[in-house]
């Protein structure tokens, strides 16, 4: 038989590799700090690889996230699929795709022994963290850092083009801080080349504060922050991290923990009462300061249905 028809088989490398991961973005709030479920010394999400036992995407992350964590998954939906190359920190590595999720719970202590702890989220991004104004490390770091990295190239157009998308992104020149661009934030401070992240592929140190992580897990991070402080603004998805009784000011504090930025605590209480998403229990707390505050859950047909319109949020723009 002739070879001429036989084509030529090609040699399989580590490059031509690829793996694929389960990342979860857990999220609890604990006395108005959002904190994020975190291994590997809170330099990494709960992760594993997909494997062919796992019945699904989703059951391989639980199994990974109760293994590591020692914290079984509630609430979780798919938040993102990453298949960017060299965003791994290693040029050599197989070219690994992450599919994220993320989970929303209540803080418990994890199981004796496992590599597990709770973050604050504002550890990795002190900039997000609107609620006593905006953060120091704006006018004083990252909008110098910004307009010079805008300078950096000789085309003026270009320059513009840059500081334009560094004022929209971080609310600088005066206009509005937007608390939903999160991922963007990160994303141009990664082009920029002023994160952990971006600097060891090139070497050199971090211009920007900031907790860094393990491959492309700050940015799986920023896109889960994105997609809850978007989230609950039309959801009522806040009670998954809410204990079974409240009072309107916890609900009010944890919510602002989520959004980084303040609510007009009148218009705030207003909306929850006219949206009928909470019920009074009958019961006082007797653990707040001043006079005992009514306790609050949220209403069993809101549990329930898990899809009504949740409650806009009126935002502090001050």
């Amino acid at each position: 038989m002739s070879n001429l028809n036989k084509r030529p088989q090609k040699t399989v490398t580590a490059l031509d590799a690829i793996t694929a991961d389960l990342v979860a973005v857990l999220v609890a709030v604990t006395d108005g700090h959002p904190k994020i479920m975190t291994i590997d010394h809170a330099a990494a999400l709960p992760s594993g690889p997909f494997q062919f036992a796992h019945r699904s995407l989703q059951m391989g992350l639980r199994a990974w996230v109760e293994a590591q964590t020692g914290h079984p998954l509630g609430y979780v939906e798919q938040l993102y699929t990453f298949a960017d190359r060299g965003r791994s920190g290693d040029p050599d590595a197989p070219h690994r795709i992450s599919i994220s999720y993320l989970g929303l719970t209540r803080e418990e202590e994890g199981r004796e022994g496992a590599d597990a702890q709770w973050s604050s989220w504002y550890d990795y991004f002190p900039w997000e963290d609107h609620r006593d104004g905006p953060p120091a490390i704006l006018a004083k770091i990252i909008a110098p850092k910004l307009k010079a990295w805008a300078r950096s190239v000789d085309e003026p157009a270009l320059q513009k083009t840059r500081w334009r998308r560094a004022a929209i992104t971080f609310g600088l020149d005066g206009r509005e801080w937007n608390e939903e661009l999160a991922l963007q934030r990160y994303e141009l401070l990664y082009e920029a080349a002023l994160i952990p992240e971006r600097v060891r592929e090139q070497g050199g140190e971090a211009a920007v504060p900031g907790r860094a992580m393990t491959g492309d897990h700050r940015r799986i991070l920023a896109t889960g922050i994105a997609r809850l402080r978007a989230k609950i603004k039309y959801r009522p998805v806040v009670f998954e991290l809410m204990p079974d009784e409240f009072t309107l000011l916890q609900l009010q504090r944890s919510v602002e923990a989520l959004a980084g930025r303040l609510v007009h605590k009148q218009n705030f209480r207003r909306l929850i009462e006219q949206q009928e998403l909470v019920e009074e229990t009958g019961a006082m707390a007797t653990d707040t300061i001043g006079r005992p505050a009514k306790l609050f859950r949220f209403r069993q047909g809101v549990l329930a249905e898990r899809a009504v319109v949740g409650t806009k949020l009126p935002l502090s723009r001050s």
